[in-house]
């Protein structure tokens, strides 16, 4: 019998939420970002990142976090590693500067688990997909999802201009519109 990771989903009323100084964007649109991160590959290479799946319960079924940036756009947390930056550090290093409070004794215990997806893209485009085309040879970013898993209980703090949203699982799917492309779960 084969049996995979267990993941522990505590109800989201058991960590505290408080806020902290706003965490500005780099960039103010889409193409700005993209014009930005092909500077950066001119100067470091393919652009790796990081993001976290964090998974709490409410009303007996999983929810994931999300960063809710405005009224429209929603993110899993997490960002750019510097170049040469081992994945797992550099994950609990996006995580703490944009979920930790600014106090050493406030420190979630960041537990990264599995790697669960990985995202490639190919070009300086919004596209990104579940595997590196053939055909590209030098793929402008690749992203890693990892599954963190939460200790009981937490302190979170957000950033002002950030909502943390706890979104149903059940509502990602076929949802592009709401919340992005934000994870799809691969079937084996």
């Amino acid at each position: 019998m084969l049996s995979g990771p267990v993941v522990n989903a505590y109800p989201l009323s058991s960590y505290t939420f408080g806020t902290k100084e706003p965490k500005m964007e780099k960039d103010t649109s889409v193409a700005d970002r993209l014009a930005r991160m092909k500077v950066n590959y001119l100067k470091e290479g393919m652009r790796t990142s990081v993001e976290a799946i964090l998974l709490v319960q409410e009303h007996n079924h999983p929810h994931i976090l999300l960063l809710q940036i405005g009224n429209t756009f929603c993110k899993l947390p997490g960002g750019r590693l510097k170049p040469g930056e081992n994945e797992i550090e550099g994950l609990k290093r996006k995580l703490s500067s944009k979920l930790a409070a600014n106090s050493s004794t406030l420190q979630p215990d960041w537990q990264i688990g599995e790697c669960v997806a990985v995202w490639w893209r190919p070009n300086f485009e919004t596209l990104m997909y579940p595997y590196c085309p053939p055909h590209i040879t030098k793929p402008k970013e690749c992203k890693k999802l990892f599954l963190v898993h939460l200790s009981e209980r937490e302190y979170f703090a957000v950033p002002k201009n950030l909502k943390l949203l706890a979104v149903p699982l059940f509502e990602l799917y076929d949802n592009v519109q709401v919340h992005g492309l934000v994870i799809i779960v691969a079937q084996k």
